[in-house]
């Protein structure tokens, strides 16, 4: 860093061109993951193609290309950069809940629920797209694998108790489909708080 002392700041017009073209890239890939979220949120994942991504991108099949494999490994990235987001919201949510005062295990996990359920309302659309049945060939099993991620960080949280895990994991999945897939935003939060209600009332054996 000290070798930087004393000299000009560079303008963006001076960037080295592999920065100007890397920056164009990451463009690119954007505003292919956006089109493809339109596309596939309108059409369903069987029905787009590649062909609608890209004219809604307003890039080439060249660039698609360039940057996914094709119109599964756009879905599945949909996928993981949601996920992604979701596990920052629920991480922000319990290290709320702990600087609040709140040591037990179910008001935390109660937290993060209650972070994750609103990070479906906030993204409605996206995540009752990857509900609804409409995805690429073995995503399921992608699903089932997250699914039980949760479930390891659901137990370290309750110390192991693996009934309870089981029910308050299987429970709030049931939440998250009713809530994503309902017509209804506000009912939705309401069925939502209600559900985080019942489940915080369950008590370890």
């Amino acid at each position: 860093m000290s070798g930087d002392i004393g000299q000009p700041p560079v303008r963006p017009a001076e960037r080295p061109l592999a920065t100007r073209t890397s920056d164009r890239g990451a463009a690119t890939r954007v505003a292919l993951l956006d089109a493809a979220k339109e596309t596939f949120v309108t059409s369903g994942f069987a029905e787009a193609g590649v062909t609608d991504v890209v004219a809604r991108a307003g890039a080439s099949v060249g660039s698609l290309y360039h940057h996914f494999s094709g119109k599964a490994d756009l879905y599945l990235t949909l996928f993981e950069e949601f996920q992604k987001r979701q596990a920052l919201r629920t991480r922000q949510a319990v290290q709320e809940a702990r600087a609040a005062g709140e040591t037990g295990p179910m008001p935390q996990f109660l937290a993060a629920a209650r972070a994750y359920l609103e990070g479906c309302l906030a993204e409605r659309d996206l995540a009752a797209l990857f509900l609804r049945g409409d995805a690429p060939p073995g995503f399921e099993v992608v699903m089932r694998e997250r699914l039980r991620q949760w479930a390891r960080r659901t137990a370290a949280l309750f110390e192991h108790e693996d009934a309870l895990v089981l029910v308050v994991t299987g429970a709030l999945a049931a939440v998250v489909q009713e809530v994503t897939l309902s017509d209804d935003p506000a009912e939705a939060r309401r069925m939502a708080e209600d559900a985080l209600r019942i489940i915080g009332n369950i008590r370890q054996p």
